[in-house]
């Protein structure tokens, strides 16, 4: 019976690293190495995360600094970051690549919250499904004589806290980044 309950949990702490993921990729006007993290680059001829090619560190609150390893890496890493949809336009210095994050205008900010938002329902669909699963294992446990009636309705009880309590989390992540965003 607590097999279900355990299972339960850690699919939904799974969809909540996952959305802690998708969220720390979503850029603020302030700089940091984070949103670099799923950038790839081509790196004779394998595609490679920055992350694996450079040592990545924040200058001040505006500039990331990136610095390969090898310096015959430096104009594919530029190129690879000016590509990427993020908007960034990388300056190269010697062996360093220093990124000017932009502003964020008001409509851009107002975008990201709505895409901060969809990510953050995509999640509670995921642990409302898991919810669902568990709930249905522990049916067909009870109407297989495994467990009790009430032993059914204690664990049903028991995942719904669970999901009430993984909910609450996501909302919590969710209003975290949109008053990251909203600071100017």
């Amino acid at each position: 019976m607590s097999d279900v309950t355990e299972n339960a949990k850690e699919r939904m702490q799974k969809s909540v690293d996952s959305l802690k993921l998708d969220l720390s990729k979503i850029r603020t006007g302030r700089a940091h190495a984070g949103i670099l993290d799923h950038l790839s680059v081509d790196y004779y001829g394998a595609q490679t995360l920055l992350t694996q090619l450079a040592n990545i560190t924040v200058a001040d609150a505006t500039t990331i600094n990136i610095q390969p390893y090898e310096k015959t890496m430096i104009q594919t890493i530029e190129k690879a970051i000016r590509e990427s949809d993020m908007g960034l336009n990388p300056a190269t210095s010697g062996e360093l690549i220093r990124i000017p994050m932009p502003a964020l205008t008001e409509e851009r900010r107002r975008d990201l919250i709505k895409v901060v938002k969809s990510e953050g329902e995509n999640s509670k669909i995921s642990i409302r499904n898991i919810r669902r699963d568990s709930n249905e294992t522990s049916k067909k446990m009870s109407k297989d004589k495994e467990i009790s009636e009430d032993d059914e309705r204690g664990m049903q009880e028991t995942v719904q806290k669970i999901t009430d309590e993984f909910i609450v989390e996501v909302d919590r992540l969710i209003d975290a980044k949109e008053k990251d965003l909203l600071v100017i």
